[in-house]
């Protein structure tokens, strides 16, 4: 099964995608960033999130989208933003007939480190290690979706066991 993990943004949207078999473990298939110019208008740059997200939908055929959930911060057009980005991933996912599976950043933290609160550079570490990568995928943004997707992957694990 491929599942897609996404770290939503305007500016840059992180994605990775991981291949979970039989045995259990997990392999990394693809991750990246999609970005969009501050300069260009919000419809030309959510038109082009869309359509990117798409392409990599297409291309790699997930049966999944875990998506990092909107966190609210201090500053409400950071918010916004993430939230339009957010629900163009999401509009991607439901036209390709993907189930959509939402997690906190804390349930991403717990899941991939086993501390809610970790640091994004024990997270970053963590998806190494798990991966076996040699490092963690960079920029920073592609390594939290591949934590999201293996957050995914973990939780998919405990409902399997109930």
């Amino acid at each position: 099964m491929f599942v897609l993990g996404i770290d939503p943004g305007l500016t840059r949207t992180g994605y990775g995608v991981i291949e979970s078999n039989r045995s259990g473990s997990a392999l990394l298939r693809a991750v990246g960033v999609v970005r969009t110019s501050p300069d260009h208008p919000m419809a030309e740059r959510l038109a082009e999130l869309f359509d990117d997200l798409s392409a990599i939908i297409a291309e790699h055929e997930p049966a999944v989208l875990a998506i990092e959930s909107v966190f609210v911060n201090q500053n409400l057009q950071t918010a916004t933003n993430v939230g339009r980005a957010s629900g163009v991933a999401i509009l991607a996912a439901a036209r390709a007939g993907l189930d959509v599976h939402e997690f906190t950043p804390t349930s991403v933290k717990s899941a991939v480190t086993g501390y809610g609160n970790a640091p994004k550079e024990q997270v970053q570490k963590m998806v190494a290690a798990r991966l076996g990568l040699p490092a963690a995928p960079q920029p920073a943004d592609a390594a939290d979706a591949v934590a999201v997707a293996l957050c995914y992957l973990q939780s998919a694990r405990m409902r399997a066991l109930r």
